[in-house]
């Protein structure tokens, strides 16, 4: 299947005059059940937007067009979803991605409590927003582990801060990457 996205064509006037731009369909993204399934959705040659959903932010990271390495990229402040969604659309379609996969929160013993239902249904409503399809990622770790590498690199604890969701996202994608490339 190829990447639903809408063509536009923007008005004659301007720079843009005439230029096409990628732009995701509101409203008919699918979240998929694996990695595998997302990886036969995809499109050829366009990258992957990680996120690490959070109560307060949302960490986002994008992959190279051949879906090798990820590259954190920004962080996002909450507020309402409609804002968060146009956010991550502005996003998605300036890099040209052709889906995102989502860091899942699971508990050290496999079960799924009630962060794991709120990334679940943040990613239900992202997919009624925007054209893209889905996938999560377990997460389990990841922030461990990028505290521990900003640790070992002795970066402040404020400067942890401020790199941490992005970093976290960068971490789960690659995850996700590496299972796309092994399958």
């Amino acid at each position: 299947m190829t990447n639903q996205s809408r063509i536009l064509e923007p008005g004659g006037r301007g720079p843009q005059a005439g230029r096409r731009k990628v732009t995701p369909t509101l409203g008919t993204g699918k979240v998929l059940a694996s990695i595998a399934e997302l990886a036969r959705e995809l499109a050829p040659g366009h990258g992957l937007l990680g996120l690490d959903v959070g109560s307060k932010t949302i960490g986002l990271a994008v992959s190279d067009v051949t879906r090798m390495v990820a590259t954190p990229l920004t962080t996002i402040r909450r507020k309402r979803f409609r804002d968060d969604a146009a956010e991550l659309a502005r996003v998605a379609a300036d890099r040209a991605v052709a889906g995102f996969i989502v860091g899942l929160p699971v508990n050290m013993n496999g079960s799924e409590g009630p962060r794991c239902q709120s990334v679940r249904q943040f990613a239900a409503n992202l997919a009624d927003a925007i054209d893209l399809p889905i996938a999560f990622w377990d997460e389990r770790l990841s922030t461990a582990a990028v505290e521990r590498m900003m640790i070992e690199a002795d970066l402040s604890r404020k400067r942890r801060g401020e790199l941490n969701d992005k970093l976290a996202a960068a971490y789960i994608l690659q995850g996700a990457l590496d299972a796309m490339g092994r399958a």
